[in-house]
Protein backbone atom coordinates (compact mmCIF):
# COMPACT_ATOMS: atom_id res chain seq x y z
CA UNK A 1 0.00 0.00 0.00
CA UNK A 2 1.80 3.15 -0.94
CA UNK A 3 -0.38 5.31 -2.82
CA UNK A 4 -3.43 5.93 -1.16
CA UNK A 5 -6.45 5.97 -2.66
CA UNK A 6 -9.60 7.93 -1.41
CA UNK A 7 -13.29 7.80 -2.48
CA UNK A 8 -15.39 10.80 -0.88
CA UNK A 9 -18.88 10.48 -0.22
CA UNK A 10 -20.93 13.87 -0.05
CA UNK A 11 -19.89 16.87 -2.10
CA UNK A 12 -20.54 19.75 0.00
CA UNK A 13 -18.86 22.18 1.73
CA UNK A 14 -16.35 20.19 3.91
CA UNK A 15 -15.84 18.06 0.81
CA UNK A 16 -13.45 21.05 -0.77
CA UNK A 17 -11.46 21.18 2.49
CA UNK A 18 -10.94 17.45 2.55
CA UNK A 19 -9.99 17.76 -0.90
CA UNK A 20 -7.63 20.39 -0.55
CA UNK A 21 -6.19 18.92 2.48
CA UNK A 22 -5.58 15.46 0.59
CA UNK A 23 -4.20 17.10 -2.62
CA UNK A 24 -2.00 19.50 -0.96
CA UNK A 25 -0.59 17.85 2.65
CA UNK A 26 -1.14 14.21 1.70
CA UNK A 27 2.16 12.42 0.02
CA UNK A 28 1.33 9.60 -2.26
CA UNK A 29 -2.63 10.37 -1.59
CA UNK A 30 -5.23 10.90 -4.36
CA UNK A 31 -8.79 10.93 -4.64
CA UNK A 32 -10.47 8.29 -7.30
CA UNK A 33 -14.14 8.55 -6.99
CA UNK A 34 -16.69 11.36 -5.49
CA UNK A 35 -21.11 10.68 -4.75
CA UNK A 36 -23.35 12.49 -3.65
CA UNK A 37 -27.45 12.19 -4.40
CA UNK A 38 -26.85 15.01 -6.87
CA UNK A 39 -24.72 13.53 -9.09
CA UNK A 40 -24.30 17.19 -10.90
CA UNK A 41 -21.90 17.80 -7.62
CA UNK A 42 -20.10 15.04 -7.96
CA UNK A 43 -19.38 15.85 -11.49
CA UNK A 44 -17.91 19.22 -10.80
CA UNK A 45 -15.50 18.11 -8.06
CA UNK A 46 -14.19 14.95 -10.48
CA UNK A 47 -13.74 17.19 -13.30
CA UNK A 48 -11.17 19.39 -10.69
CA UNK A 49 -9.39 16.35 -9.59
CA UNK A 50 -9.54 13.73 -12.82
CA UNK A 51 -11.73 11.11 -10.62
CA UNK A 52 -15.12 9.33 -11.47
CA UNK A 53 -18.37 10.53 -10.32
CA UNK A 54 -21.25 8.45 -9.24
CA UNK A 55 -24.80 8.98 -7.82
CA UNK A 56 -24.73 6.21 -5.16
CA UNK A 57 -22.43 4.43 -3.03
CA UNK A 58 -23.27 0.65 -3.98
CA UNK A 59 -22.58 1.87 -8.22
CA UNK A 60 -19.14 3.58 -6.66
CA UNK A 61 -17.65 0.74 -4.30
CA UNK A 62 -18.25 -1.70 -7.49
CA UNK A 63 -16.60 0.01 -10.10
CA UNK A 64 -13.92 1.17 -8.12
CA UNK A 65 -13.29 -2.23 -6.28
CA UNK A 66 -9.61 -2.27 -4.76
CA UNK A 67 -8.74 1.05 -6.04
CA UNK A 68 -10.25 2.41 -3.18
CA UNK A 69 -8.03 2.33 0.37
CA UNK A 70 -10.10 4.81 2.51
CA UNK A 71 -14.11 6.16 2.12
CA UNK A 72 -14.91 9.51 3.82
CA UNK A 73 -18.22 10.14 4.93
CA UNK A 74 -18.56 13.69 4.62
CA UNK A 75 -22.84 14.04 4.38
CA UNK A 76 -25.14 15.58 7.18
CA UNK A 77 -24.45 14.08 10.05
CA UNK A 78 -28.08 12.35 10.14
CA UNK A 79 -27.17 10.22 7.01
CA UNK A 80 -24.22 8.82 8.45
CA UNK A 81 -25.17 5.56 9.73
CA UNK A 82 -27.18 4.94 6.34
CA UNK A 83 -24.03 5.46 5.02
CA UNK A 84 -21.74 3.21 6.56
CA UNK A 85 -24.28 0.29 6.33
CA UNK A 86 -23.94 0.58 3.07
CA UNK A 87 -20.17 0.91 3.00
CA UNK A 88 -19.54 -1.50 5.45
CA UNK A 89 -19.62 -5.30 3.46
CA UNK A 90 -16.94 -3.24 0.83
CA UNK A 91 -14.50 -3.96 3.81
CA UNK A 92 -12.52 0.05 3.34
CA UNK A 93 -11.34 2.26 6.28
CA UNK A 94 -13.99 4.86 6.71
CA UNK A 95 -13.54 8.29 8.02
CA UNK A 96 -16.42 9.83 9.35
CA UNK A 97 -17.14 13.58 9.81
CA UNK A 98 -18.30 14.55 13.33
CA UNK A 99 -20.39 13.41 14.87
CA UNK A 100 -20.13 9.67 14.52
CA UNK A 101 -24.24 9.90 14.17
CA UNK A 102 -27.09 11.66 15.65
CA UNK A 103 -28.26 8.89 17.62
CA UNK A 104 -26.55 6.36 20.17
CA UNK A 105 -28.00 3.58 18.94
CA UNK A 106 -26.91 4.56 15.50
CA UNK A 107 -23.45 5.22 16.67
CA UNK A 108 -23.57 1.63 18.22
CA UNK A 109 -24.46 -0.02 14.94
CA UNK A 110 -21.71 1.92 12.84
CA UNK A 111 -19.77 0.33 15.45
CA UNK A 112 -20.80 -3.00 15.20
CA UNK A 113 -20.99 -2.91 11.06
CA UNK A 114 -16.77 -2.06 11.59
CA UNK A 115 -15.70 -4.88 13.90
CA UNK A 116 -17.90 -7.39 12.36
CA UNK A 117 -16.95 -6.27 8.46
CA UNK A 118 -13.37 -6.25 10.28
CA UNK A 119 -12.91 -2.04 9.53
CA UNK A 120 -11.32 0.64 10.89
CA UNK A 121 -13.55 3.61 11.36
CA UNK A 122 -11.98 7.23 12.15
CA UNK A 123 -14.25 10.21 13.48
CA UNK A 124 -13.00 13.27 12.30
CA UNK A 125 -12.06 15.68 15.25
CA UNK A 126 -8.86 17.31 13.47
CA UNK A 127 -8.74 19.99 16.78
CA UNK A 128 -6.78 17.56 18.35
CA UNK A 129 -4.12 17.66 16.44
CA UNK A 130 -3.89 21.81 17.03
CA UNK A 131 0.01 22.46 17.69
CA UNK A 132 -0.53 23.86 20.96
CA UNK A 133 -3.37 21.42 22.22
CA UNK A 134 -1.18 18.43 21.33
CA UNK A 135 1.38 20.23 23.58
CA UNK A 136 -1.13 20.29 26.07
CA UNK A 137 -2.20 17.18 26.38
CA UNK A 138 1.38 16.21 26.50
CA UNK A 139 1.35 18.28 29.38
CA UNK A 140 -1.60 16.34 30.65
CA UNK A 141 -0.25 12.97 30.14
CA UNK A 142 2.87 14.05 32.05
CA UNK A 143 0.64 14.76 34.84
CA UNK A 144 1.39 18.49 34.99
CA UNK A 145 -1.60 19.73 35.61
CA UNK A 146 -2.07 17.37 39.17
CA UNK A 147 -5.38 17.25 40.03
CA UNK A 148 -8.03 18.62 37.34
CA UNK A 149 -10.32 21.65 38.77
CA UNK A 150 -12.38 22.61 35.93
CA UNK A 151 -12.45 22.37 32.10
CA UNK A 152 -14.11 25.25 29.85
CA UNK A 153 -15.00 25.46 26.53
CA UNK A 154 -16.42 28.63 24.83
CA UNK A 155 -17.77 28.89 21.20
CA UNK A 156 -18.89 32.26 20.01
CA UNK A 157 -19.69 31.87 16.22
CA UNK A 158 -21.56 33.80 14.00
CA UNK A 159 -23.81 31.78 11.75
CA UNK A 160 -26.92 33.86 10.07
CA UNK A 161 -30.04 33.06 8.63
CA UNK A 162 -28.26 32.39 4.99
CA UNK A 163 -26.23 30.67 6.25
CA UNK A 164 -28.94 27.85 7.69
CA UNK A 165 -31.06 28.41 4.79
CA UNK A 166 -27.97 27.21 2.37
CA UNK A 167 -29.53 23.68 2.52
CA UNK A 168 -32.41 22.34 4.04
CA UNK A 169 -30.86 20.23 6.49
CA UNK A 170 -29.08 22.43 8.62
CA UNK A 171 -30.39 23.01 11.76
CA UNK A 172 -32.83 20.21 11.53
CA UNK A 173 -33.57 17.60 14.35
CA UNK A 174 -32.91 14.73 11.70
CA UNK A 175 -30.08 16.10 10.16
CA UNK A 176 -27.99 18.02 11.98
CA UNK A 177 -29.06 19.38 15.30
CA UNK A 178 -28.08 22.94 16.76
CA UNK A 179 -25.08 24.61 17.94
CA UNK A 180 -24.05 21.64 20.51
CA UNK A 181 -24.11 19.10 18.07
CA UNK A 182 -22.53 20.90 14.73
CA UNK A 183 -20.62 23.80 16.02
CA UNK A 184 -19.53 22.65 19.50
CA UNK A 185 -19.28 18.75 19.07
CA UNK A 186 -15.36 19.68 18.28
CA UNK A 187 -14.84 21.28 21.50
CA UNK A 188 -17.01 19.18 23.57
CA UNK A 189 -14.67 16.04 22.43
CA UNK A 190 -12.10 18.27 23.63
CA UNK A 191 -13.44 18.82 27.12
CA UNK A 192 -14.04 15.38 27.34
CA UNK A 193 -10.51 14.37 25.92
CA UNK A 194 -8.92 16.29 28.55
CA UNK A 195 -11.01 15.93 31.49
CA UNK A 196 -12.26 12.46 31.54
CA UNK A 197 -15.10 10.53 31.78
CA UNK A 198 -18.47 12.41 32.36
CA UNK A 199 -20.99 11.73 35.36
CA UNK A 200 -24.07 13.77 34.43
CA UNK A 201 -24.80 17.08 32.91
CA UNK A 202 -27.21 19.99 33.21
CA UNK A 203 -28.24 22.46 30.38
CA UNK A 204 -30.47 24.85 28.51
CA UNK A 205 -30.59 26.58 25.22
CA UNK A 206 -32.75 28.70 23.83
CA UNK A 207 -33.43 29.95 19.66
CA UNK A 208 -32.25 33.57 19.79
CA UNK A 209 -31.76 35.06 16.12
CA UNK A 210 -32.50 32.61 13.34
CA UNK A 211 -35.03 30.67 12.55
CA UNK A 212 -34.37 27.09 12.73
CA UNK A 213 -35.93 23.68 14.53
CA UNK A 214 -32.93 23.34 16.90
CA UNK A 215 -30.57 25.89 19.19
CA UNK A 216 -28.76 28.59 18.46
CA UNK A 217 -27.48 29.53 21.95
CA UNK A 218 -26.74 27.07 24.97
CA UNK A 219 -25.37 26.57 28.32
CA UNK A 220 -24.45 23.23 30.15
CA UNK A 221 -22.93 22.35 33.73
CA UNK A 222 -20.82 19.08 33.82
CA UNK A 223 -19.71 16.78 36.44
CA UNK A 224 -16.89 14.49 35.46
CA UNK A 225 -16.00 11.22 37.43
CA UNK A 226 -12.38 12.66 38.76
CA UNK A 227 -14.88 15.27 40.82
CA UNK A 228 -13.78 18.23 38.96
CA UNK A 229 -16.71 20.52 36.75
CA UNK A 230 -16.64 21.88 33.33
CA UNK A 231 -18.73 24.10 31.58
CA UNK A 232 -19.83 24.58 27.95
CA UNK A 233 -20.44 27.70 26.21
CA UNK A 234 -21.92 27.57 22.83
CA UNK A 235 -23.59 30.31 20.13
CA UNK A 236 -23.60 30.77 16.82
CA UNK A 237 -25.94 34.04 17.39
CA UNK A 238 -22.60 35.99 17.70
CA UNK A 239 -22.89 39.24 16.10
CA UNK A 240 -21.43 41.26 13.98
CA UNK A 241 -18.64 38.34 13.61
CA UNK A 242 -17.12 35.15 14.70
CA UNK A 243 -15.43 35.74 18.24
CA UNK A 244 -13.52 32.73 19.54
CA UNK A 245 -13.81 28.58 19.85
CA UNK A 246 -11.39 28.11 22.98
CA UNK A 247 -11.24 25.80 25.82
CA UNK A 248 -9.22 26.18 29.51
CA UNK A 249 -7.83 23.37 31.14
CA UNK A 250 -7.57 24.41 35.08
CA UNK A 251 -5.37 21.92 37.08
CA UNK A 252 -4.19 21.87 40.75
CA UNK A 253 -0.50 22.70 39.67
CA UNK A 254 -0.88 24.28 36.54
CA UNK A 255 -3.24 26.30 33.78
CA UNK A 256 -3.77 26.29 30.11
CA UNK A 257 -5.72 28.37 27.50
CA UNK A 258 -6.03 27.60 24.60
CA UNK A 259 -8.07 30.03 22.51
CA UNK A 260 -8.18 31.46 18.31
CA UNK A 261 -11.09 30.72 16.26
CA UNK A 262 -11.09 27.14 16.62
CA UNK A 263 -8.63 26.09 19.80
CA UNK A 264 -5.92 27.11 17.69
CA UNK A 265 -3.85 29.77 19.57
CA UNK A 266 -2.10 29.15 22.62
CA UNK A 267 -3.47 32.09 25.18
CA UNK A 268 -2.07 30.99 28.40
CA UNK A 269 0.94 28.29 29.59
CA UNK A 270 1.35 28.62 33.46
CA UNK A 271 2.97 25.41 35.44
CA UNK A 272 3.80 25.31 39.30
CA UNK A 273 6.96 23.58 37.99
CA UNK A 274 7.86 26.19 35.11
CA UNK A 275 11.03 24.55 32.53
CA UNK A 276 13.06 26.91 30.40
CA UNK A 277 10.90 25.67 27.86
CA UNK A 278 8.21 26.65 29.07
CA UNK A 279 9.02 30.05 28.48
CA UNK A 280 9.28 29.94 25.34
CA UNK A 281 5.68 28.59 24.38
CA UNK A 282 4.18 30.90 22.49
CA UNK A 283 6.87 31.03 20.74
CA UNK A 284 7.69 27.29 19.92
CA UNK A 285 3.82 26.10 19.37
CA UNK A 286 1.67 28.75 20.31
CA UNK A 287 -0.26 28.20 16.91
CA UNK A 288 -0.53 25.96 13.85
CA UNK A 289 2.14 26.17 11.01
CA UNK A 290 0.20 28.48 8.09
CA UNK A 291 -2.05 27.02 5.79
CA UNK A 292 -5.33 26.07 5.17
CA UNK A 293 -5.90 22.35 6.52
CA UNK A 294 -2.82 21.75 9.17
CA UNK A 295 -4.88 20.40 11.65
CA UNK A 296 -7.11 18.04 8.87
CA UNK A 297 -4.08 17.27 7.10
CA UNK A 298 -2.39 16.03 10.73
CA UNK A 299 -5.57 14.02 11.27
CA UNK A 300 -5.46 11.95 7.55
CA UNK A 301 -1.64 11.69 7.84
CA UNK A 302 -2.02 9.78 11.16
CA UNK A 303 -5.00 7.62 10.08
CA UNK A 304 -2.96 6.51 6.71
CA UNK A 305 -0.02 5.85 9.50
CA UNK A 306 -3.26 3.69 11.44
CA UNK A 307 -3.90 1.71 8.23
CA UNK A 308 -0.31 1.04 7.56
CA UNK A 309 0.82 -0.23 11.04
CA UNK A 310 -2.51 -1.78 11.99
CA UNK A 311 -2.72 0.39 14.96
CA UNK A 312 -5.48 2.11 16.53
CA UNK A 313 -6.07 5.67 15.31
CA UNK A 314 -6.56 8.49 17.81
CA UNK A 315 -9.91 9.19 17.21
CA UNK A 316 -11.91 5.49 16.51
CA UNK A 317 -15.44 4.49 16.62
CA UNK A 318 -16.14 4.28 20.61
CA UNK A 319 -13.59 7.37 21.01
CA UNK A 320 -16.09 9.17 18.68
CA UNK A 321 -18.98 8.59 20.73
CA UNK A 322 -18.25 9.45 23.83
CA UNK A 323 -19.09 13.35 22.84
CA UNK A 324 -22.07 11.88 20.98
CA UNK A 325 -22.97 10.75 23.94
CA UNK A 326 -22.53 13.88 26.46
CA UNK A 327 -24.46 15.59 23.61
CA UNK A 328 -27.61 13.62 23.82
CA UNK A 329 -27.51 13.84 27.24
CA UNK A 330 -27.10 17.84 27.21
CA UNK A 331 -30.47 18.08 24.78
CA UNK A 332 -31.61 15.17 27.49
CA UNK A 333 -31.35 17.94 29.94
CA UNK A 334 -33.12 20.80 28.00
CA UNK A 335 -35.98 18.74 27.47
CA UNK A 336 -36.33 17.36 30.78
CA UNK A 337 -35.10 20.19 32.67
CA UNK A 338 -33.43 18.27 34.98
CA UNK A 339 -29.84 16.71 35.51
CA UNK A 340 -29.21 14.10 33.26
CA UNK A 341 -26.86 11.31 34.49
CA UNK A 342 -24.38 10.16 31.56
CA UNK A 343 -25.75 6.68 31.46
CA UNK A 344 -28.58 6.93 30.20
CA UNK A 345 -31.34 5.94 27.58
CA UNK A 346 -32.46 8.96 25.42
CA UNK A 347 -36.60 9.33 25.85
CA UNK A 348 -37.04 12.72 24.62
CA UNK A 349 -33.61 14.07 23.05
CA UNK A 350 -34.81 15.05 19.70
CA UNK A 351 -31.68 14.50 17.92
CA UNK A 352 -31.84 12.38 14.53
CA UNK A 353 -35.92 12.42 14.76
CA UNK A 354 -37.50 12.71 11.45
Amino acid sequence: MSRINFALVGCGKIAKKHVHVIENYLEDAAIVGFCDLDIERAKEFAAKSGASAYGNIKEMMEDLGDKVDIVCVLTPSGAHAQNVSELAGFGKSLVVEKPIALKLEDADEIIRLCDLNGIKIFIVHQNRYNLPVMKAREAFEQGRFGKMVMGTIRLRWKRDQEYYDSADWRGTWGYDGGVFTNQASHLIDMLTWFMGDVVSVKAIAATRLVDIECEDTGAALVKFSSGAIGIIEATTATRPKDLEGSISVLGENGSVVIGGFFMNELDTWEFNDMTPADKNAKEDFGTNPEGWGYNLGEYLNDVIRSIKSDKAGLVDGLEGRKSLELISAIYESIETGTEIDIRFRPKRCKLGIL
